[in-house]
């Protein structure tokens, strides 16, 4: 883990593909090859080269085999400068769908979320359709399916988040696709024998994107933070990457959920008022806070994987750093403050 500051994006890259010694002594359980589907969105790229890292210190000679639409080629030729191996696919494609590659040991990232408004058609289409053709395509293998925290309605701020078991009566088109996925990997799952282990994430961040860049870059800029959403979960996104993969072992049939995030909940004022203090500037802020938030309580998956390593001060002062400093931004606005699910 870096301890200072972060100054270049290859050094952000490199810190956020480190792998620890627990993820390394796991890969070795991972047979060839590893199939990452959805590789060509914001963790994809992570995963992959996370897992190759780890394999390359376990003495492993696992194949990784990124598996996306690549609507970017730049982003699949930087995948595939990495090692790793690419295929173009569209899971609402059969004929895509038959062509993947073999494998017992599936990473599962596809998904939409942003532009539902517009386009909910397409949104239940990608978030139904392509989790029942790759869970029919690799009914023999284990599959790591990636959800949301969206899933959980806004729960009371004191209650420590949503835990598993809560029910999933989301507000949005979105949140219910995603609720609507989780279904379908559940019923796939449970016809097939196919062991599936659902992750519902909440959320990563990184310097170039997350909730806590888009929080940093208010304050830096001197615009207002709307506090209708008043606290939220967060986690650094190479950690999110690192037990996403070690999430292989906890696949059953039926399938498991997990929450993954920090278990520290996060007030935005106080992100924005410790931004504010390292930048020695003031926080503005609209609006106020309720009394619920979409909070979710990772105990379950910390128990079986451990806590995140990367400390929120950490990510805090790395980002404070990048901003003042003018790194890049990917400009893709996470929206935190949304609270009725329309993305």
């Amino acid at each position: 883990m870096a301890t200072g500051p972060i100054e270049s994006e290859e050094q952000l890259d490199s810190v956020l593909t480190r792998p620890g010694p627990v993820l390394i002594e796991f890969i070795r359980s991972v047979s060839s090859p590893l199939v990452i589907l959805g590789a060509g969105g914001k963790m994809g790229a992570t995963v992959g080269v996370l897992a190759r890292r780890a394999a390359e210190a376990a003495g492993s000679k696992l194949e990784i085999i990124a598996v996306s639409r690549f609507s970017s080629e730049a982003a699949r030729r930087r995948i595939e400068e990495q090692g790793i191996k690419t295929r173009r696919a569209d899971l609402l494609e059969n004929d895509n769908i038959r062509d993947l590659p073999d494998s017992m040991n599936v990473i599962y990232l596809v998904g939409l979320k942003f532009g539902t408004t517009e386009n909910p058609s397409m949104t239940w289409a990608v978030n139904t359709l392509a989790p029942a053709a790759a869970a029919a395509r690799y009914r023999s293998a284990r599959i790591v399916a990636l959800s949301t925290g969206n899933v959980y309605p806004h729960v009371p701020v004191d209650s420590g988040g949503a835990k598993e078991s809560h029910p999933l009566t989301p507000l949005g088109e979105y949140p219910n696709a995603a609720v609507a996925r989780e279904r379908v990997f559940e019923y796939c799952s449970r016809k097939n024998g196919t062991p599936v282990a659902v992750i519902r994430l909440n959320y990563a961040v990184e310097l170039r994107y997350g909730v806590l860049a888009d929080i940093a870059r208010k304050v830096w800029a001197g615009e207002p933070i709307d506090l209708a959403n008043g606290c939220f979960n967060c986690i650094w996104q190479g950690d999110a990457c690192d037990m996403i993969l070690r999430s292989l072992s906890l696949a059953s049939n039926p399938p498991s959920a997990f929450n993954l995030c920090c278990p520290t909940v996060i007030s935005v004022r106080e992100a924005a008022s410790k931004f504010a203090e390292l930048f020695g500037r003031r926080a503005k802020f609209t609006g106020s806070e309720s009394g619920t938030a979409l909070l979710s309580d990772p105990a379950k998956l910390c128990t079986e994987l451990g806590a995140p390593a990367t400390p929120l001060d950490s990510i805090i002062r790395w980002t404070a750093h990048w901003v003042k400093n003018g790194g890049r931004y990917l400009d893709k606005p996470t929206h935190f403050e949304v609270c009725d699910g329309r993305y």
